[in-house]
């Protein structure tokens, strides 16, 4: 029995929310406006992926072994310049093992070389010293950079106080077309809020040229040749589409 009033008391909960709907829809009118904020900010965040790649003729576990010690002497020098307590951290991804094959002039199939190949990846707020930790990767092993993103540690809460200037600009734009018409606004039938990011200015770096010079160049080549940061801004912008009822 409980079951049966419950069903009904929601039934005609539903059915008065929609009636009231469509009173409001026949009763009124609307008006719709969409405004924006935005703002752009320096990254606090930066996010670098950091290759390691070797190989090896004869033995997969050779180029293993490469491979292990290299990463393992970027993890070190990584975890010595980054701040844990700030929410930096350090993992691995991407790793794979597997044979490289080439083909003769006949189109037969021949074992070339073993590869394996590992990402070390940094999450830090440290973004003053991405290009040193870049640097010093490249000369323990690193073959590349694969990626490098910056971001922002506050982006929630920028979000929300944008949303909240382009919300009170709504109101105010409502406000003010229905006193010309003139009208009284006196609800809101839908509000669709959204808030995205994006980079006016894409990260670059420019690795360094010791790769090229060879593992004897000289101190003043590395130093004139070390890689170069530029974070940039990021722009946020909140974007808020409402249609009010009006009378």
């Amino acid at each position: 029995m409980k079951k049966v009033y419950i069903a009904a008391l929601l039934a005609v909960l539903v059915f008065g929310l929609q009636a009231n709907t469509a009173d409001l829809n026949s009763e009124y009118g609307t008006i719709s406006v969409n405004t924006s904020a935005n703002t752009s900010v320096t990254p606090d965040v930066a996010e670098v992926s950091i290759a390691v790649i070797t190989e090896d003729n004869k033995s997969m576990q050779e180029a293993t072994r490469k491979n292990r010690e290299a990463s393992q002497n970027i993890s070190t020098m990584l975890k010595s310049m980054i701040n844990t307590a700030n929410g930096d951290y350090i993992k691995t991804a991407d790793f794979n093992a597997a044979p490289i094959y080439r083909y003769t002039k006949d189109n037969k199939k021949i074992l070339d070389k073993y590869q394996v190949s590992n990402s070390v990846i940094v999450h830090t707020k440290s973004i003053d010293k991405v290009g040193t930790m870049i640097d010093k990767a490249l000369t323990l092993g690193a073959t590349n950079v694969n990626s490098l993103n910056f971001s922002l540690s506050s982006h929630d809460n920028l979000c929300n106080s944008l949303i909240e200037q382009a919300s009170k600009k709504a109101a105010e734009r409502v406000n003010a077309a229905a006193k010309s018409v003139p009208a009284k606004v006196v609800g809101i039938k839908s509000m669709n809020i959204n808030c995205s990011d994006s980079n006016s200015v894409r990260p670059r770096y420019q690795l360094a040229k010791t790769m090229l010079l060879g593992a004897n160049a000289s101190s003043d080549a590395v130093e004139e040749t070390s890689v170069s940061i530029e974070e940039g801004v990021i722009k946020l912008n909140a974007s808020v589409n409402a249609t009010y009822y009006v009378k």
